[in-house]
Formats: C-alpha cells, sequence, structure tokens
C-alpha cells in the first residue's frame, strides 16, 4: 500500500464494540485474583517443571531401545527350576516377535521393489524375493506348526521331532 494515499477516500469502518470507561478507580479484583494466581502457583510450578523435565531429557532411555540379557535355553534349565523355565519361555516369546518383524520387514521391502519396477519386478527383485523366501521358510520351519497357543517348549519339541526325523532319514 502507497504511503501517499488519501485517507478520505477511504476512510475506515466504524467500530462495531464500543469502547469501554472506566467507571470506577479501583482495579477489577478478578484481574488481581488471576494475577495473584499466576505469580504465586503456575509460574513456580511451571519453571520447577521446566528444571525436572530438562534433568530427565539428559537420563532418558528410549523404550523401543530396551535390551534384554539373554537367559539359557529350555534345554540349559534344571528340572524343577521355574524361574529358569518362565525366563527361557519369555526370551522365546521376544525372539518369536522379533522374527516376526523381520519376516515384515523383509516382505515391506520385497513389496516397494515390486511397486518400483511394475511388470518386470521377477527380474529386477529376484535378490528381494530370494531373500524373503529363504526368511519365510527358515520362519516356518520354526514356528509353523505350533499353533495360536505356541510355546518355548512346543517349539523344542518340534525341533527335536525334526533332528530324529532328519536322522532317521539319513540312516
Amino acid at each position: 500500500m502507497p504511503t501517499d494515499f488519501d485517507k478520505e477516500a477511504y476512510p475506515s469502518p466504524p467500530r462495531q464494540t464500543p469502547v469501554v470507561e472506566k467507571q470506577n478507580a479501583l482495579p477489577d479484583p478478578a484481574l488481581i485474583l488471576s494475577k495473584l494466581f499466576y505469580y504465586s502457583v503456575d509460574l513456580p510450578v511451571t519453571k520447577f517443571r521446566g528444571v525436572i523435565e530438562g534433568c530427565r531429557i539428559k537420563n532418558r532411555s528410549v523404550y523401543y531401545h530396551q535390551q534384554f540379557r539373554r537367559v539359557p535355553d529350555l534345554t540349559e534349565c534344571q528340572h524343577g527350576d521355574y524361574v529358569c523355565y518362565y525366563e527361557a519361555e519369555m526370551q522365546w516369546r521376544r525372539d518369536y516377535k522379533v522374527d516376526q518383524e523381520i519376516v515384515k520387514v523383509i516382505q515391506e521391502r520385497m513389496r516397494a521393489c515390486q511397486a518400483r519396477e511394475g511388470a518386470s519386478h521377477e527380474q529386477n527383485c529376484a535378490k528381494e524375493i530370494q531373500q524373503f523366501n529363504e526368511v519365510t521358510k527358515n520362519f516356518l520351519s520354526r514356528y509353523g506348526d505350533l499353533g495360536a497357543y505356541g510355546s518355548g517348549r512346543k517349539c523344542l519339541m518340534k525341533q527335536k521331532e525334526r533332528m530324529i526325523a532328519a536322522q532317521a532319514q539319513s540312516a
């Protein structure tokens, strides 16, 4: 907008709300109480929380990088050591979830390659398809026929049966 415009040609519109004129010289008690609350309660609490959160951010551990120590397998547990059985079961469940996520990541890579390459995905994505087939074969060989209530003990028995079948076939 130019600085030399004519103010008379474009007058400002009239105000819609009237200007409030102060009737007395005393300040508003609601304003006093709100300011009193702000400076006596809200401001100190906010500052204190900011200091505490600043300290916590420095020492914060990221939840998705939690590392568990490897516990003994079910084969290494002593007979009747129920704590060891429980720890081995929890380790198996963590391993199961990790293996599921590995399969999902490899599958996402394969699908992204197929979407990117289009009709020629069979020749251009051969490495990803071969890797996905290998990962799913390994996952199914370990967790395949366990059912909905799979556990570390069932998985161990399946592995044992697979080893016995391999020995019987080779003999």
